[in-house]
């Protein structure tokens, strides 16, 4: 999307998917039943860690090799046409960590594709964004979610002794019986 303006993938030329500022990604087949759901991302403002970016650059991969047009996104070619699976992406995702991970605490048996949505919604959680936004954002349909959420995450938990002393006062209310 440019704006307020739909593109189509396959017929938008270079100069607009280089303005693209929006773009949504439709779910086929989902953990929670639900098909052909839309759901929309928009810039990160990093030039690496960017959805819009990611997924601009899958579009013109599968454009260059003439992919046919229902091509999903993890299709790839590499003299014939491949699909990544589950079990690849997860090896690929733990050999990054491999090399990477180290400065980020990360272990490679921390990753795999499942722990990708979990990871989304700590780092909403640590962004303060409310857990009803990001139950709905993660097209969660009950609480099953805080499962996932660590609560002894440093951004969550470092500020909330200072809170306390800083707007933590209170008064409790003697214990009355009320009559009705």
């Amino acid at each position: 999307m440019i704006h307020n303006r739909c593109l189509h993938p396959y017929q938008a030329t270079h100069a607009e998917l280089n303005q693209v500022n929006f773009v949504g990604l439709e779910f086929t087949n989902q953990k929670n039943g639900v098909r052909g759901e839309i759901v929309g991302l928009g810039p990160s403002g990093h030039h690496t860690w960017c959805p819009v970016k990611a997924l601009l650059s899958r579009i013109c991969h599968l454009r260059t090799y003439h992919a046919p047009l229902q091509s999903p996104i993890y299709l790839y070619h590499d003299s014939t046409w491949c699909y990544i699976d589950t079990t690849t992406l997860t090896a690929e995702l733990r050999l990054t960590v491999t090399t990477m991970g180290q400065q980020y605490g990360l272990q490679p048996e921390d990753i795999s594709v499942r722990s990708l949505r979990a990871s989304g919604a700590m780092a909403l959680l640590c962004a303060r964004v409310d857990t009803d936004t990001i139950r709905l954002l993660g097209r969660w349909r009950s609480d099953e979610m805080l499962r996932y959420l660590h609560v002894q995450t440093y951004p969550i938990v470092a500020p909330l002794a200072s809170r306390m002393l800083q707007q933590g006062n209170f008064t409790l209310i003697p214990n009355q019986q009320f009559r009705g």
